[in-house]
């Protein structure tokens, strides 16, 4: 009866010993970084191809904003540039007509000083000769600061043109990032607004599992480490994936209750994310097990 007891005993020790060793270490679920995309124009969505579960890759197009308004601002300030240039060649043909009349007025004054000079001519008509001059060169002197009026236009309309450049190639809606399409927000023909979110993606390739660790696990952490990662093959049995340690919280934080019991969510713990390529079997909020 005691050698039955003390086999029994040792049998129920290696069991406990072998149940410890094959205990994870943390606990978690996979995410990834999510990034929203939103619209910058207001307008009817003309052109939204886009499904759940399409892989995007950087600056595919998404979706198309309504771009009449923003085209026909470009044609009126196309039609006020052409304006504006007729105005400048009309200002300078005055300039030039000017110009030739002040050459030639210069002869003819000369010609009066000289006349003057050997008393051939009167005073009369010196005087006449320089007013006719200063009259000219006022009328030049005008004429001339209308060209202050109409670069100071060009500038206005190029800075008018540019935004409405910027608000046309703000219509068309494009990714920043490669991804796939997890939600999607609105509809084609569906009227947007800026700051409206039409799509969001995220990366599926790699899939960061999120697990907590108490301060006495922290000092065999470290950044860079290969670990074990195990998730459910089914009801009984796991399978194992390699992960890496990429990020390790610099503060304590209350476990969270999603994961823990509510005896253990007063102890303090750091966040961990173990980055695991995604073969397909990984899915966001998928739990998994970590061994260090």
């Amino acid at each position: 009866m005691n050698t039955i007891t003390i086999l029994a005993g040792v049998f129920l020790i290696l069991i406990s010993c072998k149940s410890n060793d094959d205990q994870s270490d943390a606990f978690g679920n996979f995410e990834t970084e999510e990034t929203i995309i939103s619209s910058e124009m207001a307008g009817k969505l003309i052109y939204f191809p886009v499904k759940l579960g399409d892989q995007v890759k950087q600056g595919d197009l998404l979706a198309v904003v309504d771009t009449t308004q923003a085209s026909l601002q470009l044609k009126q300030l196309n039609a006020q540039q052409h304006a504006v240039a007729t105005r400048r060649i009309n200002v300078q043909a005055q300039v030039d007509v000017l110009k030739e009349q002040m050459d030639n007025l210069a002869v003819t004054r000369q010609r009066v000083h000289r006349l003057f000079a050997d008393r051939a001519a009167t005073q009369q008509q010196v005087d006449d000769a320089d007013g006719q001059m200063r009259v000219l060169e006022k009328q030049l002197k005008s004429v001339m600061t209308q060209f202050v009026s109409i670069n100071s236009e060009v500038e206005v309309i190029a800075a008018q043109f540019a935004l409405a450049a910027d608000h046309l190639r703000k219509c068309y809606i494009r990714t920043l990032t490669d991804g796939t399409v997890l939600e999607k927000y609105v509809e084609p023909g569906e009227v947007v607004s800026p700051a409206k979110a039409i799509v969001k993606l995220g990366d599926l390739s790699e899939l960061d599992l999120r697990v907590y660790v108490s301060g006495a696990q922290l000092p065999s952490i470290r950044l860079g480490q290969q670990v074990e990662v195990l998730i459910d093959r089914d009801r009984k049995n796991n399978q194992a994936l390699r992960g890496e340690v990429t990020w390790i919280s610099s503060e304590a934080e209350f476990t969270p209750k999603i994961i823990q019991t509510k005896e253990e969510r007063v102890k303090l713990v750091y966040a961990v994310k173990v980055k695991v390529k995604n073969d397909g079997r990984l899915k966001i909020g998928m739990p998994g097990e970590v061994r260090f």
